[in-house]
């Protein structure tokens, strides 16, 4: 028989870097999740994206076990190391803080592919352009 699940906590966390304190700790623990176990395989898992914010999906079951999903980054994450940007524009349409080249945009919607809502690549290349023009981040 399959576990029951009685939680799904949606997080993001540092790749390789996830420590216990907030935001990962509170929202663990009231769920009775062993912290220290979850920080130490979600850092083993992640070790290669060193500091990347990612998103992971963790199922709490009754008996207090979990497991979890990690995401790909978010879009905004991999354009602004792209673009080489600490953050994105106050007014995109008018303040325009970096730039990326279209080969860019190509390899971010292939890492991103499987989490968006896209049929093709093309498409998900469109999504990636909307989110780097939201962003006030110039495309070449």
């Amino acid at each position: 028989m399959a576990k029951e699940i009685i939680k799904i906590i949606k997080l993001q966390a540092s790749g390789g870097k996830a420590t216990p304190a907030p935001p990962i700790g509170p929202a663990l623990g009231q769920h009775g999740v062993n912290i220290g176990q979850f920080v130490s395989q979600f850092n083993e898992k992640t070790k290669e994206m060193n500091g990347t914010t990612v998103p992971v999906v963790i199922s709490v079951y009754r008996d207090k076990s979990f497991t979890f999903v990690v995401k790909s980054p978010p879009a905004s994450v991999l354009l602004k190391q792209a673009a080489d940007v600490a953050k994105g524009s106050g007014v995109p349409n008018k303040e325009k803080v970096g730039k990326v080249t279209g080969a860019q945009v190509r390899k971010i919607a292939e890492t991103k592919f499987e989490d968006l809502n896209a049929h093709d690549l093309d498409k998900a290349e469109m999504i990636i352009r909307g989110t780097a023009r939201s962003m006030g981040i110039d495309i070449e």
